[in-house]
């Protein structure tokens, strides 16, 4: 079994259900339209990876859709807020005797393969890999143990919840490594990322 997984979390594709924030601006459909486009992105970016690769989908698992299973695992997430559903999927792929796990989101079209293969070698020299977002959050999470204090009282979705992050690993003296800091497309303000992309 290859030491490495890849964690991908996702929402799943429906108009009402993804980009809640940027819907409000300009529609459902076209908030879809963007989620899609993300969507396409992450696996162009991943599904060469040399790693095992494993999409956890937040409300139901579709086996009909980009994510082909020849190339990726499909899990559903689980826990009642977004710190225990990625809690439980690291937990769960240590427990299957992986010594390297990184999530990613699918929200950042400036993440490329490179941060993804930089942040694995980072996990063999730190405890915790993390590649920030402009927004305050974080598009990776890496780490080589579960480390549960992480996954609990965090300002989920807020502007603080990369340095609460880091100021958890501070207090426990774990070692760890920031990646270059990139852009989520949440707001109507962030649109302009997808155009060079087009």
């Amino acid at each position: 079994m290859p030491k490495n997984a890849l964690i991908l979390f996702t929402r799943n594709a429906i108009a009402g259900k993804v980009k809640s924030q940027l819907a409000q601006a300009i529609g459902e459909q076209e908030a879809l339209s963007v989620q899609k486009q993300l969507l396409q992105h992450t696996y162009y970016i991943t599904r060469h990876l040399d790693v095992d690769k494993y999409v956890y989908y937040a409300d139901f698992i579709n086996d009909d859709d980009l994510w082909n299973a020849h190339e990726f695992y499909k899990e559903l997430q689980k826990g009642d807020n977004i710190g225990e559903r990625m809690m439980n999927a690291f937990e769960n792929l240590f427990f299957s005797g992986y010594q390297k796990c990184i999530l990613i989101g699918c929200e950042s079209i400036d993440l490329e393969t490179s941060h993804i293969q930089q942040a694995f070698s980072v996990l063999d020299s730190h405890d915790f890999v993390i590649g920030p977002t402009q927004a305050g959050g974080y598009y990776l999470l890496g780490m080589n143990c579960l480390f549960e204090p992480m996954f609990t009282d965090k300002t989920w979705g807020s502007s603080k919840l990369c340095q609460e992050t880091i100021e958890e690993f501070d207090r426990y003296n774990m070692s760890y490594q920031f990646l270059p800091l990139l852009s989520d497309v949440d707001e109507e303000k962030e649109l302009y990322l997808l155009h060079h992309r087009q």
